[in-house]
């Protein structure tokens, strides 16, 4: 039962996000609508993550099977994308080496600017008095 009602909740919110892709005239798809719904309801504490958490943990198990259809299509498509196979293969490599490249940059740069904890100075060999 706590599957089920959990899963409902995240359909709820991916309901809410189809809703805004309605309502609203961006060319956002509505996922990332409910993406940003379920963040706001996670950040803002409306949402506990123990109120989702199992079904979204059990969502994202079972997500490379939910790439079997699309790949399936695709192996269907296939006279159409022949001609512009290569094309796509470079565009794919190459815009994946900047996102990697510029992701690792500014982690860097995340990591060095955060600032640090104060360590407590206690001494690790406490002096006695003699």
């Amino acid at each position: 039962m706590k599957y089920l009602r959990q899963f409902c909740i995240i359909l709820l919110i991916s309901f809410l996000g189809e809703i805004l892709h309605s309502l609203i005239p961006l060319p956002v798809p509505a996922s990332v609508y409910g993406l940003i719904l379920m963040l706001t309801a996670l950040c803002t504490g409306i949402l506990k993550p123990e109120q989702v958490g199992a079904a979204a943990d059990f969502l994202i198990e079972i997500m490379p099977v939910m790439f079997i259809p699309a790949a399936v299509g695709l192996l269907d498509a296939w006279p159409v994308l022949k001609p512009v196979c290569l094309p796509v293969i470079a565009v794919t490599v190459i815009t994946t080496v900047i996102v990697m490249a510029v992701t690792g940059q500014i982690t860097q740069r995340m990591i060095r600017h955060k600032p640090r904890k104060k360590e407590q100075s206690t001494p690790a060999h406490p002096k006695h008095d003699s």
